[in-house]
C-alpha cells in the first residue's frame, strides 16, 4: 500500500476566505520559497533608490537581476558530492569562502544573460549584496520588508540548530539550517501564503515592479512526476502553467528530509494561494496537493 504523506496546508482565496489543513500553528522549513522573499526585498529597495537591479556587481561581469533570475551563467553548488556527504554527516557548514570557492571551481556555465540555470550561490550572492547595501542581514530585510508590512508573526531566519528544531519535521534536529547559504526561513504554512498572497495584492511591491518581477522566461513543457504542463522562472518565482488550473506563480522547495510549494492560481474563477508542506524529497507531491487543493476550492 502506498503511504500517504501527511499534509500541511493552507489556502487563502482572493475573495478573503481561508482554510488550513492540520496543526497551524506547526513551523515549517520554508527552503528555497526562501528566494522569493530575497527577490521581494531586493525589488523594494530598487523602488526605495537604495538599489539598481541592472548594475554589475563590483568587479563581476553580471548583474543582481540576472542573479535573481538564474541567468548569471553561475554553477550550483548542489551539484558537488562533497557537500551532501557533509549534510547526511550532519557535519558543521562550510565556512562561506570554501563553498563558494569549490563551487566556482565547476566553472561558469554561459556568459551573463544567455542562458539559464538554477543557481543556490547566484542567491548567496544576491543576498550578501543587498544586505551589503541596506546594512541590514537578511532577517532584519524580512522583517522590516515584508513580514511587517503584511503582519507575518511567525517568520524566522532560521541560523542556529536551535531555531531550526523548533519545525514539525523530527529530521530538523540533525540539520543546521547554515547549509542553505542564500538563507532558509521558517514560518507557518499559513504565513507562507499569506506572503505569496500579499505580493500579488500589490501590497509589497509597486504595480510596474510586480510586472518586472513576473517577466517569465519559458523553459520548457511538462516536468516528469510534477504538475506542470509548462514551466519558466521570472524573478524569484517559479512560473507557468498546470493543466486546467492555469497560470501558477510562486515557488517550490525541497531539503533532505521535506518540500513544499506556495503557488498563486490566478486563473480560476475563484483565484487562489496555496501553501502545502510534507515530508520526502519529491516537490512534486507538494506541488500536486497544492494544485488538488486549488482546484477543489
Amino acid at each position: 500500500m502506498t503511504r500517504q504523506p501527511p499534509l500541511h496546508a493552507c489556502r487563502l482565496f482572493d475573495d478573503g476566505g481561508c482554510e488550513t489543513f492540520g496543526d497551524p500553528d506547526l513551523m515549517f522549513p520554508w527552503w528555497s520559497v526562501t528566494k522569493t522573499a530575497i527577490a521581494i526585498c531586493a525589488l523594494r529597495l530598487a523602488e526605495q533608490g537604495r538599489l539598481d537591479l541592472d548594475a554589475h556587481m563590483p568587479d563581476q561581469p553580471f548583474t543582481l537581476h540576472q542573479l535573481l533570475t538564474h541567468r548569471a551563467g553561475l554553477p550550483d553548488y548542489g551539484s558537488l558530492p562533497a557537500y551532501h556527504a557533509a549534510v547526511r554527516a550532519d557535519e558543521e557548514p562550510w565556512p562561506r569562502d570554501a563553498l563558494v570557492e569549490a563551487a566556482l571551481a565547476q566553472g561558469r556555465l554561459f556568459a551573463p544573460g544567455q542562458g539559464w540555470r538554477y543557481s543556490n550561490v547566484g542567491y548567496l550572492l544576491a543576498r550578501e549584496w543587498i544586505e551589503a547595501v541596506a546594512g541590514q542581514g537578511l532577517g532584519d530585510l524580512v522583517r522590516a520588508q515584508i513580514a511587517g508590512p503584511l503582519g507575518l508573526d511567525s517568520v524566522v531566519l532560521a541560523q542556529t540548530r536551535g531555531q531550526f528544531a523548533r519545525t514539525a519535521w523530527p529530521e530538523a534536529r540533525r540539520y543546521h539550517p547554515g547549509w542553505v547559504y542564500h538563507g532558509c526561513l521558517i514560518g507557518t504554512a499559513r504565513d507562507a501564503a499569506r506572503m505569496m498572497q500579499g505580493l500579488f495584492a500589490g501590497q509589497l511591491l509597486r504595480a510596474e515592479s510586480l510586472s518586472r518581477m513576473r517577466e517569465t522566461l519559458r523553459l520548457g513543457d511538462a516536468l516528469p512526476g510534477r504538475p506542470w504542463t509548462a514551466h519558466g522562472y521570472a524573478t524569484g518565482l517559479m512560473s507557468g502553467r498546470v493543466g486546467a488550473a492555469g497560470r501558477a506563480i510562486g515557488h517550490s522547495g525541497a531539503g533532505p528530509f521535506s518540500v513544499n510549494a506556495v503557488y498563486h492560481f490566478p486563473d480560476l474563477p475563484r483565484p487562489v494561494t496555496v501553501a502545502s508542506f510534507t515530508d520526502g524529497h519529491d516537490e512534486g507531491v507538494a506541488e500536486r496537493e497544492a494544485v488538488r487543493l486549488a482546484v477543489s476550492g
